[in-house]
């Protein structure tokens, strides 16, 4: 079975204004609607996703009778990793409001210069992931790494049965690679597929960095 890839950017919608206006330089100076947008695109991929999930057929009393309804029969598992997913993981969370969460995270360490680096996972807390549905989630699926290894780190905590991936802007090497380490099982939900990985791994066009663009510029650790 292929790995599923939806790229919700492709067609006209509200999700490509906002995923506009995270991308504009004009619209960045505004770190918390920068923090705000990514949420409102984590609720975007949240209902999308939804669509995919298993439902049971159930009721709901109203003031004034019984009506049917359809009732989500698993609450997933929310992971994202550490700084810059969380306002993604926010929006996630915004929908699926009773879900368990578990956070990584991932940091380059480089070696002498900006272009020579590692990335290596720092920290891990997850609750039992042993045949859960886990939503995984980073704005950005540069070369794959930082996905691949924090889908490993959670590996730690069991066996998921299904894994949806989210990222807002990935480049298709990232895609490729993610296709070669995670089961066919994992659906890939993306906002954009930008044609262009920098000798740094940063994408472009991209949007830059997001974990500064939310939270502010950060020391690289040696």
């Amino acid at each position: 079975m292929a790995m599923k890839v939806h790229i919700l950017g492709e067609r006209p919608s509200l999700f490509g204004q906002l995923l506009a206006e995270i991308r504009d330089v004009g619209v960045q100076h505004d770190r918390m609607r920068f923090r705000r947008n990514m949420e409102r695109l984590g609720e975007i991929f949240a209902y999308e996703i939804s669509k995919e999930l298993d439902y049971a057929t159930g009721e709901v009393r109203t003031p004034l009778g019984i009506s049917p309804a359809f009732l989500l029969r698993e609450q997933p598992v929310l992971a994202t990793i550490l700084r810059a997913g969380l306002p993604l993981h926010q929006g996630l969370l915004n929908y699926f409001d009773h879900a368990d969460n578990a956070f990584i995270s991932a940091f380059r360490k480089h070696h002498g210069d900006e272009d020579s680096f590692d990335v290596e996972i720092g920290y891990l807390s997850s609750p039992s992931l042993d045949n859960r549905l886990v939503i995984l989630c980073d704005p950005m699926l540069a070369t794959g790494t930082s996905m691949i290894l924090a889908f490993q780190a959670l590996l730690q905590r069991g066996t998921p049965r299904q894994v949806h991936i989210v990222a807002l802007i990935a480049s298709q090497q990232g895609i490729d690679r993610v296709r070669q380490h995670l089961p066919d099982s994992t659906t890939l939900w993306l906002g954009a597929v930008d044609p262009e990985l920098t000798p740094r791994a940063y994408i472009a066009p991209g949007l830059g960095d997001a974990g500064d663009l939310a939270y502010g510029t950060k020391v690289n650790p040696d």
